[in-house]
Order: structure tokens, then C-alpha cells, then sequence
């Protein structure tokens, strides 16, 4: 094959991948990218004590810390206690704490795994993962703050003391409950 032919060959095939590229993304409204400052994405899950299906739409308004988890999970369950800590803290001021699992079985193992650590904040159970496709997560537990007016204003990879500064902190300013900090007049 000669070199110009192989020239055409390649071009070929970047068209083609360039052409399935755009197809796709003008196919799939969930490519749009997740993170800080984008709208939070719609979601739909099981409440593991109600049974209701509920979504982000619930909680319009709030405040939320969004986690997305599995029993599974170690880190996962390392974190739990200080989001209930957190639930406890500063659900009275209008914090929703809402953990999502994406465990493969049914509801009803989330709900015992739940009951078993005491946790009484939203657990919700997303067996077909679709939550994890939608917000673009690389992997559990990751965790997103979302602003009374739906924005991502933080994206937490891992495991955290959700009831420790800098997270409390934040959260506080979210909520109202305090002023953020100021610079010293005259300086």
C-alpha cells in the first residue's frame, strides 16, 4: 500500500470515529459534563423505607448533600457515621442528607444494612446504576453538594468526615446559619 493510500485510510477512519463521536453526543443528553457549577441531573430512586420512587425534584429547594454508595463498600461505610452526625446537626436547618445505593440486589438488604448502623437520614437504592451514568461518578462513594437552586457547588470523590470543616462550613453558608467569613475592615 502506498503511502497516499494509507493517508486516505486514516482520514477515513477519523471521520468515521469523529462523525460517531457527534452522533453520539447529540444522541445523549446525559454527556453534558457534571461538576461544579452545572445544574444538578434529575435522578429517580427507590426510598428504602417508603418504597416511594423519589427524585432530586423532592427536594427542590434544599440544600443537599448527595452521596452515591454501596454496601459493599468500605469507604462507604466508614463515612456513614459522620453523614448521620451531619443529618442530626443541620437537617433542623433545612440540610437533606440523601445517600443513593447502587447495589445490584433488592431494596430490602439496603434498607436492613441501613437499619443496622442506626441511619435515619434518605437512603434510596438505584439498582440499575443509572445515577452513577448521569452524574458521570468514577467510582463509590462520591459525593455532590447542591445548592437551594440546584447547582453543584462541590464534588467529593471518596470517603470524608462529613461533619468536620471545611464540609460543615460550607454547608453552614448554604443553609444561612452562618456569615461567611469577611475581610477585617481596614485592611
Amino acid at each position: 500500500m502506498t503511502t497516499t493510500k494509507q493517508w486516505i485510510a486514516v482520514a477515513g477512519i477519523v471521520t468515521l470515529l469523529v462523525t460517531a463521536l457527534v452522533a453520539g453526543i447529540a444522541l445523549s443528553p446525559e454527556l453534558e459534563a457534571v461538576g461544579v457549577g452545572s445544574r444538578a441531573p434529575g435522578f429517580t430512586a427507590v426510598d428504602v423505607v417508603t418504597g416511594d420512587t423519589v427524585g432530586l425534584d423532592h427536594y427542590e429547594g434544599q440544600v443537599i448533600l448527595l452521596n452515591i454508595w454501596a454496601t459493599w463498600c468500605g469507604p462507604c461505610e466508614v463515612e456513614m457515621p459522620s453523614m448521620q452526625r451531619l443529618h442530626t446537626e443541620l437537617s433542623p436547618h433545612g440540610l437533606a442528607v440523601v445517600a443513593v445505593s447502587v447495589d445490584i440486589g433488592g431494596t430490602t438488604n439496603v434498607r436492613a444494612w441501613a437499619e443496622e448502623r442506626g441511619l435515619t437520614f434518605d437512603i434510596l437504592h438505584d439498582p440499575t446504576g443509572r445515577i452513577e451514568r448521569v452524574y458521570q461518578t468514577t467510582g463509590v462513594p462520591e459525593s455532590f453538594i447542591v445548592d437551594k437552586n440546584g447547582v453543584i457547588v462541590k464534588k467529593e470523590l471518596g470517603a470524608r468526615e462529613w461533619d468536620r470543616p471545611p464540609q460543615t462550613t460550607l454547608l453552614q453558608q448554604l443553609l444561612g446559619t452562618t456569615q461567611p467569613d469577611l475581610p477585617a475592615s481596614g485592611s
